[in-house]
């Protein structure tokens, strides 16, 4: 359930979202040797252009750490670069962002005009590998948030409560920020209002609607089972759901293609979603309807599109293999474990205590009023998003996940994982090479919650 930021991950550290990827050439630099991660970015920029067949299989061997290919296997990369190739055409390199022992940032502008920001993150010990590369598209270059680390705790603390108390007077934020160092916590405040109506305000408790967020909890879901010997990542939909209403997907999309958005099957938002009256849906199999009989966009693991039709079906499956439906099975197996006491699919008629209204700009005009967005929700979230948590909660889980209570395939690479929605915006940002973990939750639109992500983790003490 997210209609924001998009981004490339190639490890399993954050959501797979719209898949974009291109290149063009770059001029050498002989003067002194660059850091390993920007070093990495260039390389995979000259790989990309290159016409030469067998040069990003390479690159793939060559620079990246061997960890990273536990989840996405190099071919799965390969099919995945195809798919980019053939969208963006290639890359300019525009400008480096930033350049640091351990992670770079390269703006960058496709064939398109489009432009999009390359990031890598490189193991710490030689041979300073790549453990991620993810691309951000970047709607206006001079947002770009270059890293501007503060000389400390006290500094950065301040910086972030007069930036959010700004935004706030401005109705540009409304919402909670958590910033941990590991399990310690630096800054914990909530702005703005809940209830708009009822003037009722927004606490450190509150909880928001995650969006897309909700998708990690469906991976771990499926891990677990995969890691119990209930399901192979390789095994089809048809082995789970015999009765899926496209015979062709359920022949060929298997459980990695749906976890990896590389399944071909589509989003279930569009107009039959618009249709439908939305106290009907409340169980994954409410969402069938919507998005399951169409065709496949394309032929299984040759692309990457965004696909929260996918996540449903993976939360079927979860079902399917569990006994109990997909709520009970991640408040069970993944909320309680990480004593996630405030996070659930709470339905939208339930009169859930502490939880805030969403509120969305009633037209794309800056400055335009914002309505609630109630009538734009479910009845209830889903294995693909909707689900309500805290930004407590939230830290919770990433310890849980730091602390092995639950797993995630290359966890230790971190997250970077969104979600949004009309009057719904969420980021979780977490970092194990500096321990810094960035909890943003708002009940207002994108990009509300990355704006803010963004200023505050160019802020981080480093």
């Amino acid at each position: 359930m997210r209609r924001g930021r998009r981004s490339i991950v190639w490890t399993a550290a954050a959501v797979l979202l719209t898949f974009i990827l291109a290149v063009s050439g770059f001029a050498q630099d002989t003067a002194a040797p660059e850091n390993p991660p920007l070093a990495h970015l260039k390389a995979y920029v000259q790989a990309f252009n290159s016409p030469v067949p067998g040069q990003m299989k390479a690159f793939f061997e060559a620079h990246f750490a061997a960890s990273t290919f536990n989840e996405i296997p190099l071919q799965q990369r390969l099919n995945r670069f195809r798919g980019a190739k053939a969208q963006l055409k290639s890359l300019q390199i525009d400008k480096v962002i930033s350049d640091e022992p351990l992670r770079a940032s390269l703006l960058t502008k496709a064939a398109d005009g489009g432009f999009l920001l390359l990031n890598a993150v490189t193991e710490k010990t030689p041979p300073h590998n790549l453990l991620s590369l993810t691309m951000d598209l970047v709607e206006d270059p001079a947002n770009i948030m270059v890293p501007d680390p503060k000389a400390g705790e006290k500094e950065f603390t301040a910086a972030v409560k007069a930036f959010l108390e700004e935004k706030t007077r401005a109705d540009e934020f409304s919402g909670v920020v958590l910033v941990a160092k590991d399990s310690r916590v630096l800054f914990h405040e909530a702005y703005g209002l809940a209830d708009r109506d009822a003037k009722v305000p927004n606490r450190k408790d509150t909880k928001f609607n995650l969006g897309s967020i909700n998708k990690n909890f469906t991976r771990v879901a499926i891990h677990q089972l995969a890691r119990q010997g209930k399901l192979s990542l390789d095994d089809p939909i048809k082995k789970f759901l015999p009765d899926y209403p496209n015979a062709q997907a359920a022949e060929k999309v298997t459980v990695r293609q749906l976890l990896n958005m590389t399944s071909g099957i589509g989003d279930f938002f569009g107009e039959r979603y618009d249709a439908t009256p939305k106290e009907k849906i409340l169980t994954l199999r409410d969402y069938l309807p919507l998005f399951a009989d169409r065709p496949l966009e394309f032929e299984p693991g040759t692309s990457n599109r965004y696909s929260n039709g996918g996540y449903i079906v993976l939360g079927l499956i979860i079902e399917k293999l569990s006994g109990v439906d997909y709520y009970t099975y991640v408040r069970e197996n993944i909320f309680k474990p990480c004593g996630m006491t405030d996070t659930d699919a709470f339905p939208r008629d339930a009169k859930t205590p502490n939880l805030a209204r969403g509120y969305a700009r009633e037209s794309e005009t800056a400055g335009s009023p914002r309505v609630l967005n109630f009538a734009t929700l479910p009845g209830r979230g889903s294995s693909a998003g909707g689900g309500y948590s805290t930004a407590g909660d939230m830290l919770k889980y990433v310890m849980a996940l730091k602390d092995k209570k639950i797993y995630l395939p290359d966890a230790a690479n971190g997250l970077g994982i969104a979600g949004g929605a009309p009057g719904i915006n969420s980021v979780l940002e977490w970092d194990p090479r500096s321990g810094y973990i960035v909890v943003v939750l708002t009940n207002f639109d994108p990009p509300t919650a990355g704006q803010a992500a963004r200023q505050i983790v160019a802020w981080l003490p480093r």
